[in-house]
């Protein structure tokens, strides 16, 4: 073997490399499975007894929020309206116009965001203003007197 045919070898294997590199994560991304969403997690919002019935208060939970590989903590206010000990709403906190926030006014017996004039009763449905829909409600439930929230969607008993 001279040295031109050695040169030429080497240069291959490493132009085999660099594709094999640069091929082989493109493909596992293509034909492997991506990682399993992990299941929404259920959040302590306190004891059910400390809210007022028929009226909306404001609560502070802690939840923990998965981007993609990263897992942090968020703080989030939700307003929740009790029925009965058996029955709580708990609204999402953004307005379903735009996502602003919202809050309640007792004057006027409704929720309102600032941003664009909406207003919603406190069973969630829209008042006036340009909201396409009632407000968004997470999933809930009463274990021991103490109220869960699980994700945003459909009330779910339990």
């Amino acid at each position: 073997m001279n040295r031109r045919s050695f040169y030429q070898r080497v240069i291959i294997g490493l132009g085999a490399l660099i594709n094999a590199a640069i091929a082989l994560p493109a493909l596992a991304y293509l034909f492997l499975p991506g990682k399993q969403k992990a299941a929404a997690g259920w959040t302590d919002a306190g004891s059910v007894r400390a809210l007022p019935t028929d009226e909306p208060s404001e609560l502070t939970i802690q939840r923990e929020r998965q981007d993609s590989w990263k897992t942090s903590v968020e703080k989030l206010t939700v307003w929740a309206v009790k029925k009965s000990d058996a029955e709580v709403v708990v609204y999402s906190p953004a307005c379903t116009h735009l996502g602003c926030g919202y809050r309640w006014v007792d004057d006027d017996q409704h929720f309102i965001c600032p941003c664009h004039n909406s207003a919603f009763g406190k069973d969630g449905a829209v008042l006036y203003g340009p909201a396409p829909r009632p407000l968004d409600r997470f999933q809930t439930r009463i274990v021991g007197g103490r109220l869960w929230l699980g994700p945003v969607g459909l009330d779910e008993k339990a």
